[in-house]
């Protein structure tokens, strides 16, 4: 088994390592049921409210409750996604040390609740360049590693989109970031659809995503890809705009998510959906979750390339 698959025989009901973002307004380990409920092998979530820079301090009962409810659900493959204020790549001395501060405080907080992955948009240089940018990621990271060594948790970072200045969304800036990274067993990297599709890679048909896949593994390869994030696009391809749609309905299309669902190469990598959360309109009574989940499952079939 690839060192970057989740073993999935402890996993059920389904044969895939597939789940959502869902809220933790009822607790963090309430998240872990809803998942279940939704017949999810994974999950993802926020361990404090990602738009404060207000810390949250876990209580005893807080990772009690939590270790307790990944033991009754069996779901192990989980994330959580980092604040949305983090800014790594800043050039703004207070900005840049918060930063530093938040992601040490999600590290401690993810491994104290023995959630494996941590998800982070690398940052944003502000105007300073990509390539001191990414300097300054790779060197915050490295200092975040040698003040948490008993942090267990991994770093992934996220694809972006490549609004602004943000820093990302090509496989040689995401591939610099790791060169720079001392400890490699600490960091790794979550591919986004809407955002690799929003930054240029095209997807949407086998010879398209044949080619995509095999630049990353030339560029950033495939044992560094931990996590995916499934979800279709509101705007077109190299748009460089990062809007979610539901699966099927944005600009990407149903084919490259059976590409995702049955590629033998991602069998064991958790894939989390992060689509819009409205009711349907044709259903008030369900949700959407449930709905692009179900799509998801409905594209296995037997046959992988």
């Amino acid at each position: 088994m690839p060192q970057n698959s989740i073993n999935l025989s402890e996993n059920k009901p389904h044969s895939c390592l597939l789940g959502a973002h869902f809220s933790i307004a009822k607790g963090l380990h309430n998240a872990l049921y809803t998942a279940e409920s939704l017949g999810c092998t994974a999950l993802q979530i926020f361990t404090k409210n990602a738009s404060t820079w207000k810390e949250k301090t876990l209580s005893q009962k807080d990772i009690k409750l939590f270790k307790q409810a990944i033991k009754e659900t069996g779901i192990k493959a989980i994330a959580s996604h980092s604040s949305y204020l983090i800014n790594l790549a800043a050039n703004d001395t207070a900005k840049h040390a918060r930063s530093i501060d938040a992601l040490k405080h999600e590290l401690v907080r993810s491994s104290l609740l023995s959630i494996p992955y941590v998800v982070l948009h690398p940052g944003s240089h502000m105007g300073s360049g990509e390539k001191e940018g990414t300097c300054r990621i790779s060197q915050s990271i490295n200092q975040i590693f040698n003040d948490t060594p008993d942090a267990k948790t991994r770093l992934l970072l996220e694809t972006t989109a490549g609004q602004g200045s943000s820093i990302g969304h090509t496989f040689e800036q995401l591939t610099s970031i790791i060169d720079g990274v001392k400890d490699k067993n600490r960091i790794g990297v979550c591919l986004d659809t809407c955002h690799i599709f929003a930054a240029g890679y095209d997807i949407r048909t086998k010879a398209a995503f044949q080619k995509t896949f095999k630049d990353f593994e030339t560029i950033t390869g495939m044992d560094n890809l931990y996590l995916i994030h499934l979800n279709d696009s509101k705007k077109m391809l190299g748009s460089r705009v990062d809007r979610h749609e539901h699966i099927g309905q944005g600009f990407i299309g149903i084919k490259a998510f059976s590409f995702f669902m049955n590629d033998k190469r991602f069998s064991g990598i958790p894939k989390i959906i992060e689509t819009p959360k409205e009711k349907p309109d044709d259903n008030p009574n369900d949700n959407w979750d449930k709905v692009n989940l179900e799509q998801l499952r409905s594209l296995i079939i037997d046959i992988v390339f």
